[in-house]
């Protein structure tokens, strides 16, 4: 047996005690101070978290982008040190563990240690297993107008309390994992971003294009074929999103070029009764409002016929352009299409149509378009491609450091 193991059959061998989360933690929600009110912001010190802290920061956090002041924080204090933030709406299935006194935003749960467990829980072990808290949350969420953890579901979530021994030496394992898995990606990661970066080099050389018309046609956005606009169908109304077979495309679906399925789908009678309008396959679907649209502007091409939500735009291109092409130029043209078309202000990132819509993209012949697009395929799954190559090593390695994790973090549960 491993040391672990050695560690269990000694001090717990009968099983771990499990708790209620509500039972070993103060579950507080967090919240944003006006922004209307430039004395909750300016000169602030108190760290202000949100969710692209975790992305850009990690899972251990002691600072922020943004911060507050003393007089922003209800009740006087913030929330203390050493505790734990679960993402619980919106984008679900993310935390850290904040070290220092802090404020978080409504998207968070804080989970605050209660004094009576202080000598029994060590706060790293509680947020390593909040990855399987993260787990949890994901398969358990409500239907509203965007998704929210089960909440009462989440105060009963049963959390394993072994003795101190065993969660010092699995914090220990886990850290040093989780040192080498950094060490180990960081050094795959510059490889394939060396890649990624040559493959853009290429694509964009090869549709740059020098020729003037008629070799080559320039076209607004608002000409390339026909666009469709999204919408949510009632989240109240079991019957649109019940057993739905129809995709339904929102932000959180954009993570690859293609989409093939998506996390919700709706009815037939949600496309009847709704704003929700089909989209034809080989369309090209693209966020114009979110927080993401600060760093980058996600573009997907549709496999199958889907819906999308308020949120997003598609255009399902003419008959004289190819699907590929065109979300390749698209890709190519991102920068230049944020820079121009970004709206500046307001609470939630977003494109300004009028501007989006006037920008140019060039057309060469079809048979060209067909040929270029076959060209960057080639290089794409070279880079891309999860199924082999780099992406792949990558994604091993990603897959071996969780396996073992969550085999540290798998208890039997004491019966009583």
């Amino acid at each position: 047996m491993n040391h672990i193991e050695e560690l269990i059959e000694r001090l717990c061998p009968d099983g771990v005690v499990f708790r209620e989360l509500a039972e070993v933690f103060d579950l507080r929600n967090g919240y944003t101070p006006s922004k209307s009110d430039a004395a909750n912001w300016n000169g602030g010190t108190i760290p202000w978290f949100r969710m692209d802290d975790l992305r850009e920061r990690g899972h251990i956090l002691e600072d922020s982008t943004q911060h507050v002041t003393l007089s922003a924080i209800k009740r006087g204090e913030p929330f203390p040190k050493n505790s734990l933030i679960v993402a619980t709406s919106a984008t679900i299935g993310e935390h850290a563990l904040i070290t220092v006194p802090f404020l978080a935003n409504q998207r968070f749960t804080v989970l605050s240690l209660k004094p009576e467990f202080s000598k029994s829980i060590d706060m790293k072990f509680a947020d390593f297993y909040c990855f399987v808290l993260d787990d949890w949350s994901r398969r358990n969420t409500t239907t509203s107008s965007f998704a929210t953890v089960d909440m009462n579901g989440f105060k009963r979530f049963r959390f394993p309390v072994p003795p101190l021994e065993v969660q010092h030496e699995i914090v220990k394992i886990l850290d040093t994992f989780t040192d080498l898995e950094a060490e180990l990606e960081a050094e795959l990661e510059a490889e394939l971003e060396a890649r990624r970066a040559q493959y853009e080099h290429y694509r964009d050389r090869l549709l740059s294009f020098n020729e003037t018309p008629p070799q080559i046609r320039w076209v607004t956005l608002s000409e390339i074929g026909t666009w469709y606009g999204g919408g949510t169908p009632d989240k109240s109304i079991v019957s649109y999103w019940e057993n739905g077979t129809i995709p339904w495309i929102s932000p959180k679906d954009m993570g690859s070029a293609l989409i093939e399925d998506t996390q919700d789908h709706i009815t037939t009678k949600a496309l009847r009764g709704s704003s929700a309008k089909l989209v034809p396959a080989n369309s090209i679907a693209i966020v114009f409002r979110s927080s993401i649209l600060e760093h980058t502007l996600p573009m997907s091409r549709t496999s199958v016929p889907a819906t999308l939500n308020q949120d997003m735009k598609a255009v399902q291109p003419k008959s004289d352009i190819d699907p590929k092409y065109l979300h390749y130029t698209l890709l190519s043209s991102q920068e230049k299409l944020l820079r121009g078309a970004r709206k500046r202000g307001g609470s939630v990132t977003s494109l300004d149509s009028k501007k989006f819509f006037k920008f140019k993209i060039p057309l060469p012949s079809l048979e060209k378009q067909n040929l270029l697009a076959v060209t960057i395929d080639s290089f794409d799954a070279l880079v891309n491609n999860l199924s082999s190559g780099l992406p792949a090593e990558l994604n091993a390695r990603r897959q071996q450091y969780e396996y073992y994790r969550d085999k540290l973090l798998t208890f039997k549960e004491l019966k009583s």
